[in-house]
């Protein structure tokens, strides 16, 4: 990946193209822009060109590591503003907790849906195998 380099008053600025960030996150520009316009990444413009900040890149690798754990782009959403708008750690370490018990709770239940449709499934199997043996 190659980023971009700026100087600015004595202090290099690194940015980032679309093209860039899809190709190192292995996504398409389409998904870039659609976490744009839910406002998880917020690029400055270079005339019709995004330029994507180092907050961005680590915005779009979080918001893709939450898309693998089954967290919703709202969920993601709070969280980023959650870090952006609250000013005391405690506060935001309360509501983390939160959001991560809601999460484990709603996995345990999906775990245990999906124990009880395999057990189902087995049974019908059962069932099943059990008709053919007859024929």
């Amino acid at each position: 990946m190659t980023a971009n380099s700026t100087q600015q008053s004595n202090n290099t600025s690194i940015t980032y193209t679309i093209g860039e960030l899809a190709k190192e996150f292995d996504i398409t520009t389409r998904s870039i822009r659609f976490y744009e316009d839910a406002q998880l990444l917020s690029p400055t413009r270079n005339g019709q060109t995004r330029v994507y900040s180092p907050k961005d890149r680590t915005r779009l690798k979080l918001v893709l590591r939450g898309k693998r754990l089954g967290f919703s782009l709202q969920e993601t959403k709070t969280i980023f503003e959650l870090y952006d708008n609250e000013d005391t750690e405690e506060k935001q370490l309360h509501i983390m907790l939160e959001l991560i018990e809601d999460k484990k709770q709603k996995l345990i239940q999906q775990q245990q849906d999906i124990a009880d449709v395999l057990k189902d499934l087995s049974e019908l199997e059962s069932g099943c195998k059990d008709s053919l043996a007859k024929l």
